[in-house]
């Protein structure tokens, strides 16, 4: 199975964390991780506060575990949130449903890791990971769709 390199980490941190200065974004931080959720790279800008690099892991984690966007997790956990407590509780509270987590997939759609970013709105943070991916030469959910992979898209 394959799996993001340790250079396509770094290039999608590094990507991310140049958009964020462009767009004058709060500090951020940013996690990638391979299949298996264990961490390849992570960076956190001075400025950042506390806890992020639990909130960004978080954020890929959910991605990972439901197979789908972090912003489609929370959701989710909107929608039902007895399920969602209990998959936090099952996972050890390691899953954080709020945007800015999103698959790593490669140029056949097939997931190679995750990105987890926190630090300004879930919005932005679903921005500039998506950003980061694609700055990498790599795929996300939307750019997938059309391959007939199981893409998650909406809830």
């Amino acid at each position: 199975m394959p799996e993001v390199t340790l250079k396509q980490s770094d290039d999608i941190i590094n990507a991310t964390l140049v958009r964020a200065r462009e767009l004058d974004c709060r500090p951020v931080s940013v996690v990638v991780t391979d299949t298996g959720a264990h961490v390849k790279a992570f960076k956190k800008e001075d400025g950042s506060a506390l806890l992020r690099f639990e909130m960004a892991m978080g954020k890929a984690y959910a991605a990972l575990a439901l197979g789908r966007s972090s912003s489609l997790v929370r959701i989710r956990a909107e929608e039902r949130p007895m399920f969602m407590n209990y998959l936090i509780g099952t996972s050890g509270g390691r899953i954080f449903p709020e945007g800015g987590g999103m698959l790593i997939r490669d140029a056949q759609g097939e997931i190679i890791g995750a990105v987890g970013v926190t630090g300004d709105t879930q919005e932005r943070d679903e921005e500039l990971a998506a950003h980061g991916i694609r700055a990498a030469g790599l795929k996300t959910d939307t750019d997938c769709a059309h391959l007939g992979k199981q893409v998650r898209l909406k809830d």
